[in-house]
């Protein structure tokens, strides 16, 4: 298993594909060991890509103590130094969006080309659906609670009318085979910590490479309103919306070709 000793944190990392360098940053949660994920869709045939589990999750270390979105982004650039990066691309869905937009505020350098997806700034230009409100939700009781707030059509008509789709929202969203795992509890709660901080609006004007914002247009967790907010705040930024939710990526085909064109200009 490649584990980049990184100073005080180890994290686990994979790497695939050929091409230009490619730093995908995941979102809440993330664990490279639930598939699919990025490493099963198109971007390795286009990029050299490199994942890894974030502080607190996965197989990556999982330290008892704060996290801030400054740790997040200072570990996303010194596994880029880790694998001989001076710079990449960079893609960052979801909370990996947050961390993206601190990596490129904090190192600036590091980042050539940037995709913002599903994601929010935080502070006055909005924060994203606070996931550490329902920490107490398990198993069906969160799948159910997050069905029609990941795709604002999923409500309960169309769960009446679609029960297989429905069905299969809800075993992909309640199954947790990690969830015994030392310290797994402990490390997502540490992630929603430094989440609910998340607060880049004041400074977004500084970020100078180009920026694509992709969004779902159905999107209850990351709003469509504020993605525009978003884009209005970081100069030159292109804003396009695709037809799904949250999981837009996964449910619009033209998404990942669309960010694949604006990360290879």
């Amino acid at each position: 298993m490649p584990m980049a000793k990184l100073g005080a944190i180890d994290l686990y990392y994979e790497r695939a594909g050929h091409g230009a360098p490619l730093l995908f940053i995941s979102g809440t949660g993330g664990d490279l060991r639930v598939k699919p994920n990025v490493f099963d869709g198109p971007l390795p045939k286009a990029f050299d890509v490199v994942a890894y589990d974030q502080r607190g999750l996965g197989r990556s270390a999982k330290p008892d103590v704060a996290y801030s979105m400054a740790d997040y982004a200072d570990d996303a650039a010194a596994l880029m130094d880790h694998v001989g990066w001076p710079a990449a691309k960079v893609i960052g869905a979801s909370f990996g969006g947050m961390v993206a937009q601190e990596l490129v505020l904090r190192h600036p350098a590091k980042v050539e080309r940037l995709v913002l997806a599903c994601t929010s700034p935080g502070g006055a230009g909005g924060a994203s659906y606070p996931f550490h409100e329902i920490q107490h939700l398990k198993g069906e009781d969160r799948a159910r609670h997050l069905i029609p707030i990941l795709d604002t059509r999923f409500d309960a008509a169309w769960a009446a009318a679609n029960p297989d789709s429905y069905a299969q929202f809800m075993a992909m969203g309640a199954a947790d085979p990690h969830a015994g795992e030392p310290g797994r509890e402990m490390g997502a709660r540490r992630q929603l910590e430094a989440r609910a901080r998340h607060d880049t609006w004041d400074r977004l004007e500084q970020i100078r490479c180009p920026v694509l914002i992709a969004a779902g247009r159905y999107d209850g967790i990351a709003l469509p309103e504020t993605q525009h907010r978003l884009a209005g705040r970081i100069a030159g930024a292109s804003l396009r919306f695709f037809e799904g939710g949250h999981l837009f990526m996964v449910q619009d085909r033209t998404a990942i070709a669309a960010m694949v064109e604006f990360l290879n200009v």
